[in-house]
């Protein structure tokens, strides 16, 4: 009798034991009793996933490379943009938001030092490529969509290699003017006193080369305004300087700030489409 008692006791803590076991397998948190080496070697068995940047260089069957946000919206450049503001500002916005993002990060082939950040009139934040703010179009539906180059002749794929950039501002007085910039936006002149390919300004030692550089750019993308057979090139003592229909182009020595346009005048113009054929020699003779 005491053998069986002895054993209907040595039952009941064998199964009181168990019990406690799974209870306590069942509330303990994630992760507990894993050791450090189990944890190195779980995740060294997980496939990595690969962040997607907030600034994309994707390629585009029309424009080549262009910059996109990391869902790969189009981005643009606005060409009155042409100081360290946005001129797109009330209901502007809604067609062109800013595109701000703190932390940017960028795919290979595009560098930290191109992008920067502006405070607009409204205090908020809006990030910079080259010195252009950089905006979406509302009416681009879907990654890859294009819809807002040339509209207005203002705005403009936002591209990573323009050669030069299409501006617009009041140079001379109220009116609005179009005129060509470098790709960072430097106000680029033409000499009345040259004639087609023929520059009548510079020294052959360079001496005043200070006052008006020459505009030495090799041309090979353009905003889709322009049209890149109408630059050319002319050596100027030995050195090669860009010219537009004929027109060869220069920089002023004295815009010191983004935006400035201080040498225009009647001798000193922009150019821009409207600009005409340069003419030859004999031909302004005969004006």
């Amino acid at each position: 009798m005491k053998k069986v008692i002895l054993l209907a006791l040595l039952h009941t803590f064998l199964l009181v034991s168990c019990d406690s076991d799974n209870e306590d397998t069942t509330t303990q948190q994630p992760g507990a009793g894993i050791t450090n080496e189990q944890i190195g070697e779980s995740t060294n068995n997980t496939p990595e996933v690969s962040s997607v940047n907030s600034i994309r260089l994707a390629d585009n069957s029309t424009f080549g490379k262009i910059l996109t946000d990391a869902e790969g919206r189009s981005l643009y450049f606005f060409s009155k943009d042409t100081k360290k503001a946005s001129e797109c500002n009330g209901g502007c916005l809604a067609a062109w938001p800013a595109f701000y993002n703190k932390d940017l990060t960028l795919d290979e082939g595009l560098s930290t030092d191109d992008f920067g950040v502006i405070t607009r009139e409204d205090g908020s934040k809006q990030n910079t490529y080259k010195g252009w703010p950089l905006y979406y179009f509302a009416s681009d539906e879907k990654a890859g969509d294009t819809k807002g180059d040339g509209v207005t002749n203002n705005w403009f794929i936002a591209k990573p290699d323009y050669s030069l950039m299409y501006a617009q501002a009041k140079l001379t007085g109220d009116d609005l003017e179009f005129y060509i910039t470098s790709a960072t936006g430097r106000t680029i002149y033409a000499f009345a006193n040259d004639n087609k390919n023929d520059n009548n300004f510079t020294k052959s030692d360079f001496t005043n080369n200070s006052v008006w550089p020459i505009v030495e750019i090799t041309v090979d993308k353009v905003p889709s305004i322009l049209n890149v057979t109408d630059f050319g090139t002319i050596d100027v003592f030995g050195r090669t300087q860009l010219t537009y229909k004929g027109h060869p182009l220069y920089y002023f020595g004295n815009d010191t700030e983004r935006g400035d346009a201080k040498g225009v005048s009647g001798i000193w113009p922009t150019v821009n489409t409207d600009t005409t054929a340069a003419l030859d020699a004999l031909d302004a003779l005969e004006l």
